[in-house]
């Protein structure tokens, strides 16, 4: 009996596999969607600038949909590093990315602190294009305002900083 529940709860790591493929879903449609998104911007970019069409504030409209685009991307790679350490975790080695020039160091996952500690590090990269994203609807209408933005930079500069720090 008690080799049965080993067993059973050993192979029970497979598991994982439905984490593992929703995020590779995830990951394929986030990539699929903001670059759909992208082509439509550069429809709309022709259009404006080669077609004559007046469009008012394009240029934040475009900044913000790139910052968008990028917001997104990045969530994708988290979703890409996340599969892959808890595949490397759970189930085994991908063995052909093991001394793959193009592999990096993404893929050399060694325990759950380290997965932590690199998606925790491209999800403050998120937090940053986000509150990037909305400094630009920022209005200074009041000193106030002035003073905020530039007490969210500090903090962003300091998380930036010690989110370097870290690593090192």
């Amino acid at each position: 009996m008690q080799d049965f529940l080993e067993k059973l709860l050993w192979n029970s790591r497979y598991l994982t596999l439905l984490a593992v493929w929703s995020c590779v879903v995830g990951m394929a449609l986030l990539f699929i969607s903001s670059a759909w998104d992208m082509g439509q911007l550069l429809i709309e970019f022709i259009r404006v600038y080669f077609g004559g069409h007046e469009v008012e504030h394009f240029h934040v409209i475009i900044v913000s949909h790139v910052i968008t685009a990028v917001d997104d991307f990045l969530l994708a790679m988290v979703l890409l590093i996340f599969a892959l350490g808890v595949y490397e975790l759970h189930i085994g080695k991908i063995a052909c990315a093991r001394g793959a020039e193009n592999a990096g160091n993404i893929l050399q996952v060694a325990s759950l602190d380290d997965l932590k500690d690199r998606l925790g590090k491209v999800i403050l990269m998120i937090l940053i294009v986000a509150f990037f994203k909305q400094v630009l609807h920022v209005t200074f209408d009041n000193p106030l305002n002035i003073l905020y933005m530039g007490g969210g930079i500090l903090l962003v500069s300091l998380a930036g900083y010690f989110g370097h720090k870290q690593g090192h």
